[in-house]
């Protein structure tokens, strides 16, 4: 959500807001907003969904959604002391470590995000199958039913859909693949890696076939010269326009998805689940 879309929306269900640094544009009065809307009816029926630029890092945002968290809780009767805050952080995979490291409770869905209007994220040849967007929640995945006619299929041994190509590793015990297709199980490694990875001796872990021994090199990061850092690179302008297209490009379709999740056994019964919507803006541009 923009600012743009402030007209469409009354000023009740709007806040113009920073999730990274958990600045409220208009001030104490959006911030009323903000905190009557989580703590309505002692927080029931209230969900977060987030869908952050990937650029950003994941530390900023997890101490402002820590923030929303607590405002939520201020709401809570001592009697649901322990229920949390149902969260829909929808981010590429490979910031699972991280994400976790923040919230032990998240864990990653295999469900892979499309996006329209997206060079890498929409359906085609480019499409849902080489998405690295996930899902993060702290619902418990047995508890989310994935779409069958999508290719996801349920795991009675993890107990949760994974993509019809994550088989189960009876070494690893687990549906080891991140990117959605099959992984390879090392037995050097003791755990699944990517297809494309071989095992190196030399290096003593799996990689790319052609990667170096000798480690990275130093140089810039965009570019890969050797003169100079990505600071001072003069590609940085064309690197951070492109970056800038792509975040204004994202546009979610998986709104029906995290609707119908709620309409699953234990969490569907309570019609009032999404009976409100609250849009909050980045505050980027």
């Amino acid at each position: 959500a923009r600012e743009t879309l402030r007209p469409f929306y009354m000023e009740d269900s709007f806040c113009h807001y920073n999730m990274f640094n958990h600045h409220f544009f208009d001030g104490k009065a959006a911030l009323d907003v903000c905190r009557t809307f989580l703590q309505e009816d002692k927080g029931e029926g209230v969900i977060m969904v987030t869908d952050p630029p990937f650029g950003g890092l994941v530390e900023p945002l997890a101490v402002t959604f820590k923030k929303l968290i607590a405002m939520w809780k201020e709401g809570q009767s001592q009697d649901n002391g322990h229920k949390e805050l149902p969260i829909f952080w929808i981010f590429p995979y490979f910031f699972e470590a991280r994400i976790c490291q923040f919230f032990p409770s998240f864990c990653m869905l295999d469900y892979q995000v499309d996006y329209d209007n997206h060079a890498l994220y929409k359906h085609g040849k480019r499409g849902r199958k080489q998405s690295p967007v996930r899902i993060f929640t702290n619902i418990p995945p047995n508890k989310i039913v994935l779409p069958i006619e999508e290719g996801y299929r349920f795991c009675s041994l993890c107990q949760r859909y994974v993509s019809v190509e994550n088989q189960h590793c009876e070494h690893c015990n687990s549906c080891t693949s991140k990117d959605g297709r099959k992984w390879n199980h090392c037995f050097l490694c003791k755990k699944c890696v990517k297809p494309s990875w071989i095992h190196c001796n030399t290096c003593s872990h799996c990689a790319l076939p052609d990667h170096s021994c000798q480690g990275p090199k130093d140089g810039c990061f965009i570019c890969g010269e050797l003169d100079h850092k990505r600071s001072t690179c003069p590609n940085i302008s064309t690197t951070k326009k492109v970056t800038h297209e792509n975040n204004q490009n994202k546009r979610m379709k998986v709104s029906n998805l995290l609707y119908n999740l709620y309409r699953k056994p234990g969490y569907t019964n309570d019609s009032r689940i999404f009976r409100k919507t609250m849009v909050i803006s980045t505050g980027l541009t």
